[in-house]
């Protein structure tokens, strides 16, 4: 009588599932194309597999990184800058901010702005929030700075830039954030996290 042949293992339903999800957890870009790339930012198509197990197509802003400053005086006043911003159409209350130069390092990038945008110097720059204002398809990184130790200059704003700047007590920006004068969500952040944790 010939021996049996070993039967093959059933896959249970468990296994099959455990199969089926085997690169969830894994994250990756299967592939890139440059679909724009401008002074200022730039565009990438990605094909990646998600965490799920998934693979999709996601566009992505390229952006080197950003610094926002918030300049502290002696008597804790903030200063803040008005400007008009063409994406929104109107002129917008906001702290000092602007992309990171190639070669510059956060502070550096800080201290350049600052100048450019009020004409302060700062003895002492810090951050104290690092975040991703909008990570759902922008790969800005935002640095928040305090600058204190301040001393009055000239300005040096850009060609393309009017700029008006104007010191504000804790008490009146809180105002300017409930009644909806600030709209600016870096700087309302900003004055929030250094209100609550900082201040």
């Amino acid at each position: 009588m010939p021996p049996k042949k070993p039967s093959k293992p059933r896959t249970t339903g468990k296994t099959a599932d455990k199969n089926k999800g085997k690169n969830k957890g894994k994250v990756g870009i299967l592939s890139s194309e440059i679909v724009y790339k401008g002074p200022i930012f730039g565009v990438r198509r990605d094909q990646v597999l998600e965490p799920t197990g998934v693979r999709t197509m996601r566009e992505v802003i390229t952006h080197p990184g950003s610094v926002v400053v918030m300049p502290v005086l002696s008597d804790g006043r903030i200063i803040l800058i008005r400007q008009y911003r063409h994406a929104t159409r109107q002129f917008l209350w906001e702290l000092v901010a602007g992309r990171m130069d190639p070669g510059e390092n956060i502070k550096q990038a800080a201290a350049r702005e600052l100048i450019e945008e009020t004409g302060y110097r700062a003895k002492k720059l810090r951050v104290f929030l690092d975040l991703f204002p909008t990570p759902g398809f922008l790969e800005e990184r935002m640095y928040i700075l305090i600058a204190e130790g301040l001393t009055l200059g000239k300005a040096e704003p850009e060609e393309d830039e009017k700029i008006e700047a104007k010191a504000y007590k804790r008490s009146e920006l809180e105002k300017m954030i409930k009644n909806g004068t600030l709209r600016d969500a870096k700087t309302i952040a900003g004055l929030l996290y250094y209100f609550r944790f900082s201040a």
